[in-house]
């Protein structure tokens, strides 16, 4: 026993300081979408009668397309497609270029050094400050944002500087608000559109403007464009790669988790400068061994096909337009989106008669524990919560008895809004 308790307690102060040295396990601090879970968990034991409508999950609803899925059935029963895939598969490479050209009008692109593979954007996120950051470099990132990237810069000894995502400026960051003195250490900046959380989309201009910026200040672009081909509202697919110069900056990650419901596969591209991608390379050959092959030869099969995406397209464009319309209803001021499966929303200040929210976690876990309707709060950059419309629900008629029900339980109390009456 006192030989256990010693282990213990060398191994404690044997973690690293990136996640948090001897005090590593030890701390209060909760993880946002853990305590979502703990809430979840405790409205659904406290309200057995009522069904929790889950409206804060970040992945698709449905399965894969079936020609996919039989795809990936007899791809891996072929002896050839068992060995290791390394830094990726031709056939899934030229899958990936033809994409690029159909579907963002990106033509030109050289599949052997301008694309290479990931599993999953998460994973290529992860990998990509290794190529560039050393101590006390900089990387910009906007906020509210999908953190991954900004924590390996911290976790390499750089620095993350924070641009707000606001809604007066459609959620677009300003750089031009960033001093001399940030710029001449930052060597990364990323951006996501369109965006998680908020539902945004970029626009020609923008990109355009970020180009001038990152070649002025030699910034790399970082574009994560997951969400890239699931737009609406007679929005067209866009990637910062069509804008003359991109390529002189920046790449690109395109993942099938959100176009294709593919999210457990874990597969996805990167794409863009040549020497960026040789770098990401490089970099991958020493974390991973590649992606199995048969899903790459599933996915290449799925990029051929991009009327998979619109019609999920068309399926969250729906969801997106009876959200909006209930919300409104309640007092709520939200437009709908034009791109991604997100819906984001400032919360209100409080409920007649009932309490008053400071934060969008306290609002959140309300909806949750009052209501058992699931989001999730947004407290960077003004207190918002994210709707997504990845609910379950099969067809018209079940997408709308859930829009029902939502509707209900928010009427059941008067939510007080800033300026309202």
């Amino acid at each position: 026993m006192g030989n256990d308790t010693q282990t213990k307690d060398y191994i404690q102060q044997l973690f690293a300081k990136r996640i948090g040295g001897s005090n590593f396990g030890l701390g209060e601090e909760i993880y946002k979408f853990e305590i979502i879970k703990r809430a979840k968990k405790e409205a659904i034991e406290s309200n057995p009668a009522m069904e929790l409508i889950d409206l804060g999950v970040g992945e698709p609803d449905s399965m894969a397309d079936q020609v996919v899925r039989d795809r990936l059935i007899e791809e891996v029963s072929k002896p050839e497609n068992r060995f290791y895939a390394d830094n990726g598969i031709e056939t899934f490479k030229k899958a990936a270029a033809s994409y690029m050209s159909n579907v963002f009008g990106v033509k030109d692109l050289d599949p052997e050094t301008e694309i290479n593979h990931a599993i999953g954007s998460k994973s290529a996120l992860s990998m990509i400050p290794t190529a560039f950051i050393n101590p006390g470099d900089i990387t910009i990132m906007p906020t509210p944002n999908y953190p991954i990237i900004g924590t390996h810069t911290e976790y390499l000894g750089g620095k993350v500087v924070y641009l707000p995502l606001m809604e007066e400026h459609h959620f677009l960051p300003k750089l031009d608000i960033l001093p001399a003195s940030i710029l001449e250490k930052a060597k990364l900046l990323y951006l996501n559109y369109p965006n998680n959380p908020t539902g945004a989309t970029a626009t020609k201009e923008f990109f355009e403007e970020v180009v001038r910026f990152a070649k002025k200040h030699e910034l790399i672009v970082i574009h994560d464009a997951a969400y890239a081909s699931l737009v609406f509202d007679g929005e067209q697919p866009l990637s910062f790669l069509s804008v003359p110069g991109a390529k002189d900056v920046g790449i690109e990650l395109h993942s099938l988790s959100k176009s294709f419901n593919m999210t457990g596969w874990r597969i996805g591209f990167v794409t863009g400068n040549k020497k960026l991608v040789s770098a990401f390379k490089m970099i991958k050959d020493n974390y991973d061994s590649g992606q199995f092959i048969p899903i790459q030869k599933a996915a290449a099969l799925a990029l051929s096909k991009p009327e998979i995406t619109e019609k999920t397209a068309a399926k969250y464009a729906r969801r997106h337009k009876l959200l909006v319309s209930v919300l409104q209803a309640c007092g709520f001021q939200v437009e709908i989106p034009k791109g991604s499966f997100f819906l984001y929303t400032q919360i209100p200040i409080g409920v007649k008669n009932g309490p008053t929210f400071q934060t969008a976690e306290d609002f959140s876990q309300y909806l949750i524990k009052k209501l058992l309707l699931s989001t999730v709060p947004w407290d960077d950059a003004g207190s918002y919560i994210r709707f997504s419309v990845t609910f379950q629900a099969e067809g018209i008629k079940e997408e709308q008895k859930v829009m029902e029900e939502i509707e209900s339980r928010l009427k059941s109390v008067e939510f007080i809004f800033e300026g309202g009456d």
